[in-house]
């Protein structure tokens, strides 16, 4: 990833929950975001299949409430902070036995970016006192996503 990437990244997170991440913590958090992206399709492609179409729209991924409000957080986030080209890039759709429809992947890097105020917000609630998340950290919020999406 280029320079820029990790400066914008880490300025993601210090504005989104005031924690200090750095190019390491870029590779876990590219996994995450990629996993979740996934898993969201995964029960979206499920949907789209029940309601018998082969193509997902939006209003099959399972967005709840709460990530809503963060995809709302992070579009005020990016305004400021341009993450938006590093996420159309992070939020790639994966492979799967349905099409995805232009909307679902115009929304794709927003939803990432919700994905990622949650996350970094999850972090605060874990450990309050902590600045840069240790590995331990990670764990658990990686954890409790994996519990909920």
């Amino acid at each position: 990833m280029p320079f820029m990437g990790v400066t914008k990244f880490e300025r993601f997170f210090r504005a989104a929950a005031g924690l200090a991440v750095d190019k390491n913590d870029l590779k876990r958090y590219a996994d995450f975001i990629d996993q979740k992206i996934y898993d969201l399709f995964l029960v979206g492609e499920a949907a789209a299949k029940a309601s018998g179409r082969d193509i997902i729209e939006p209003h099959d991924l399972p967005i709840t409430k709460g990530l809503q409000e963060s995809i709302h957080a992070f579009k005020e986030l990016d305004q400021q902070i341009e993450l938006q080209p590093l996420l159309d890039q992070l939020a790639a759709h994966p492979a799967l036995d349905v099409a995805i429809s232009d909307q679902t992947k115009q929304r794709l890097p927003a939803i990432a970016g919700g994905l990622s105020v949650a996350m970094a917000q999850s972090f605060r609630i874990i450990a309050p006192d902590r600045r840069h998340p240790l590995t331990p950290e990670w764990e658990q919020v990686l954890s409790l996503f994996d519990l909920l999406l």
